[in-house]
């Protein structure tokens, strides 16, 4: 990497922004870069549990971990969210209110399949995307089938993300989570994978029960020119996990797009 590191940012900061009357949150690190990134978040999660992974990245990056309507510091309604579509405009519109249109993406788990939804609806917005770990695509497992994978999961991850993890699923609650479940099990992305224009980085790890390599290597042969790597020894939270790895993975493909 030929950006200069600078010390991560141990805090960052909140910024809130009012979409279409929801106040939304977002936690903003390395605040001294030019450069962004986006960092979308999974089913339940908040922007609290991917201070691993944004910490990381802000040594070369801004990075703005994006918390969805209804989760973690964002406002929702008893009936918003409950489609993936909904998630989909709404961050659109976050994105062209904060100018951050064209910037990296990283989703992750549903968040991977809310930036691919983007990228094809809203091409103008969307800069490389970094799938990690992304769920429903093109597979739509049931809601029982999600809650078994995740609950085999569970023991493998941080015992340190534990409690992040249940406040942010508290937060979201039981209701709000089971709508977009049961969303995802109806929402079928897979034909949209060959209408991607925006380079495509998908990242897995070897220890995630969630994710089926099928649908790993679907994706890939799906979406002209995207490129995967996997992480050894990796859980589904990836991104707590093994946040060194997946930030370098990141910002050598993203390095790599800009000819550095």
């Amino acid at each position: 990497m030929n950006d200069t590191a600078q010390d991560p940012t141990q805090k960052g900061r909140s910024h809130f922004t009012t979409i279409r009357g929801l106040r939304t949150h977002a936690r903003v690190y390395g605040d001294g870069h030019k450069e962004a990134i986006v960092v979308i978040p999974g089913l339940g999660c908040a922007a609290w549990m991917y201070r691993r992974i944004a910490r990381t990245l802000s040594r070369w990056r801004q990075v703005w971990v994006y918390d969805p309507p209804g989760h973690g510091f964002s406002a929702g309604t008893l009936a918003y969210p409950a489609h993936i579509g909904q998630l989909t405009d709404h961050l659109a519109l976050w994105i062209q209110a904060n100018r951050l249109a064209g910037s990296p993406l990283l989703g992750h788990s549903l968040g991977g399949e809310v930036i691919i939804d983007l990228a094809v609806r809203y091409p103008q917005l969307a800069g490389p995307l970094i799938a990690c770990a992304p769920t429903g695509i093109p597979e739509n497992p049931n809601v029982a089938a999600q809650i078994i994978r995740l609950t085999l999961d569970l023991p493998r991850e941080r015992v340190g993300l534990w409690p992040y993890g249940l406040a942010s699923y508290v937060r979201t609650g039981p209701l709000r989570f089971y709508q977009l479940a049961q969303d995802q099990y109806n929402h079928d992305t897979g034909p949209l994978l060959p209408l991607v224009k925006s380079p495509v980085l998908v990242i897995n790890g070897t220890a995630d029960p969630v994710i089926r390599l099928w649908t790993l290597l679907e994706m890939a042969r799906s979406i002209p020119g995207a490129r995967t790597v996997e992480v050894a020894g990796g859980t589904h939270a990836l991104t707590d996990s093994r946040p060194i790895e997946v930030a370098m993975h990141t910002l050598d493909f993203l390095e790599d797009l800009a000819g550095r």
